[in-house]
């Protein structure tokens, strides 16, 4: 019947959700409907599909691409780490790009619960959230603080690569009475990470795989931390992986967002771990201990 509209028209089936949206209409010109006169409850075609436009991958009915390759051809020919660096770089690494870039990864995955990002996970977990809560929870306290003196260091690393001196940065920050990023550990006197990570950088400068810069940079902060002191503060897992990410070529705030994702998989670990035991509501002290006090001493409310 004229004017009538039957259930359905004027509307568009969603082939994955089954639900009807609203048409979408292409305009001559191109240009979005209602700037040119069209109607306003019409949207460019173009507008659409460049909403979330994106490099990284290509969805379609049948089809998964990553950085332009089919997903099937991927699986089971890269490894992890490899496709990790194809979808943050867009291509595929060497093979001594993978390997600096797996080393690092598997570094930093675990500190144990004297990690607060790992308490805190293993904490939530005998709370009753989901395990992704409880990830959640971990990663979520990755700061500046804790789990940010990669980046720090990458920031740093960059200064004297660019041309500053190492024992002046070093004055600078003894002078703020401030922690260098990446050097010096408060449980390992020397972070048992740090050689074999540095062995295989140095190997990849000797074949011409990376730059070196970053490389000898950490090592002349080292030098200058170590000037004047019977001890020395060597490297810690901050300023190793920094230096990796660096010859790599990894922008510093992506730096820190390796580490998360390296940390993530320990703080998993933990989690699930302390999920099993069926633990309810676990503290940070344990049952016995007490929360030290020093507010007022008891008193009585006068009125």
């Amino acid at each position: 019947m004229s004017g009538e509209r039957t259930e359905g028209e004027g509307t568009n089936m969603d082939e994955n959700t089954g639900e009807r949206t609203a048409p979408v209409r292409d305009t001559a010109d191109g240009t979005a409907p209602g700037t040119d006169g069209g109607p306003p409850d019409t949207i460019a075609r173009d507008t659409v599909t460049d909403y979330w436009s994106t490099a990284v991958s290509r969805i379609r009915p049948g089809e998964i691409l990553l950085r332009g390759y089919p997903v099937e051809q991927l699986i089971g020919q890269v490894t992890f780490a490899e496709q990790i660096w194809l979808l943050l770089r867009g291509d595929l690494p060497t093979p001594v790009q993978g390997r600096l870039l797996e080393a690092a990864l598997v570094a930093a995955v675990d500190h144990g619960p004297q990690a607060p990002s790992i308490a805190a996970a293993r904490m939530a977990a005998t709370c009753g959230v989901g395990l992704n809560s409880a990830v959640a929870t971990g990663t979520g306290l990755l700061g500046d603080v804790h789990g940010g003196a990669g980046q720090q260091c990458m920031e740093v690393l960059a200064r004297i690569t660019g041309g500053e001196d190492a024992r002046a940065i070093v004055a600078e920050y003894r002078e703020r009475r401030a922690y260098l990023p990446g050097f010096g550990h408060r449980f390992h006197p020397r972070d048992p990470r740090r050689d074999p990570l540095l062995a295989l950088v140095a190997e990849a400068v000797d074949s011409g795989e990376v730059p070196g810069r970053a490389l000898a940079a950490g090592l002349a902060l080292e030098e200058a931390l170590a000037e004047g002191r019977t001890r020395p503060v060597p490297m810690n897992i901050d300023g190793a992986t920094a230096i990796i990410y660096a010859e790599l070529g990894f922008p510093p705030e992506l730096g820190r967002g390796l580490f998360v994702l390296s940390r993530s998989v320990g703080i998993l670990a933990h989690a699930w771990e302390e999920t099993e035991t069926g633990t309810r509501i676990k503290g940070p002290l344990p049952r016995p201990l007490l929360a030290g006090y020093h507010g007022p001493a008891p008193r009585d409310v006068e009125r």
